[in-house]
């Protein structure tokens, strides 16, 4: 009623402005009966008002669709009124909603022939990947030992890409199965059991990665159960993570100061961890003190408990 109120605002101050010139022009006339003058007045005014609420009355639904604070498309689209206002609008929306369908159907094919470029092209790097990994793996030289780790570096790189390219149909190859954590940890050496692996290998490097150079540093795998959650806490000895960056480290894209040291960060690897665990139903939490090290704690739910 208010929305209506305001649109039909012009109107009403256009007839009463109306009705005073009127009136003017009669007593300039010398016409000076003024109960004829007052009883006309409201008369018309009655009739005005009638009109005003008879359009209200007509157009009520779509006023309230108007003042609704978020209606959903199939609200905007269920028109049951026949007036023209209604109708001319109802067809905008329509042609408006036909049209964003169609943009969004040609965005979604060209990210879905996007993606699957990225998946093919990463299939393809990992075949001479292989290959060379092959060719090396006998030869003792410390030459071959850093082309092993570029090696290794690379793959893990195009495990990144494929990753971020298919973690919106993560869930086309989910597979659920029991496993023993003391299994899950070693199998990131591997490369087996392919999405535990890829969790606990970015884990595994960054652990790695931000303790190098330090002697003495150990990194340590606990599990235990606490409550109806199998948790496995992931500790090293590293050089911790600001606390300041703290709350954005599984934000995409996110490398904060260590990054900046340590050029080869992308801030991928733990947002493709929380996501991954998150789709999975596991929860993932954070732990650090800057010059002591980090703790990245893996939250499972116990099926048997």
């Amino acid at each position: 009623m208010k929305l209506y109120l305001r649109d039909q605002a012009p109107l009403i101050a256009l007839y009463i402005l109306q009705l005073f010139l009127i009136t003017l022009v009669y007593r300039l006339d010398g016409y000076q009966n003024t109960e004829v003058s007052l009883y006309a007045a409201l008369l018309s005014s009655f009739l005005f008002a009638g009109y005003l609420l008879i359009r209200y009355w007509r157009n009520r639904t779509f006023y309230a669709r108007l003042s609704a604070p978020s209606p959903t498309t199939e609200e905007l689209l269920n028109n049951k009124q026949q007036t023209p206002l209604s109708l001319s609008l109802h067809r905008l929306i329509k042609g408006q909603y036909r049209r964003y369908q169609t943009e969004l159907q040609q965005y979604k094919h060209k990210l879905d022939s996007h993606i699957q470029f990225i998946n093919q092209w990463v299939h393809q790097m990992k075949t001479p990947v292989s290959v060379i990994h092959l060719i090396i793996q006998h030869q003792d030289k410390p030459e071959f030992t850093a082309i092993g780790d570029e090696l290794d570096r690379l793959r893990k790189g195009l495990d990144m890409v494929l990753y971020t390219a298919r973690l919106d149909t993560f869930e086309k190859d989910f597979y659920v199965e029991e496993l023993d954590l003391e299994q899950v940890v070693p199998a990131s050496d591997y490369y087996r059991r392919e999405v535990a692996a890829f969790v606990m290998t970015q884990l595994v490097t960054n652990a790695v990665r931000y303790s190098a150079g330090e002697e003495h540093r150990q990194i340590r795998f606990r599990g235990y159960q606490c409550g109806s959650e199998a948790v496995l806490d992931i500790q090293d000895e590293g050089i911790g993570i600001p606390q300041g960056d703290l709350p954005r480290v599984f934000d995409p894209y996110f490398t904060g100061e260590n990054g900046r040291l340590y050029q080869e960060s992308t801030g991928m690897g733990l947002y493709l961890v929380k996501q991954i665990c998150s789709r999975m139903g596991h929860g993932v939490e954070i732990e650090s003190e800057e010059g002591r090290g980090t703790t990245v704690r893996i939250k499972f739910k116990l099926t048997n408990v």
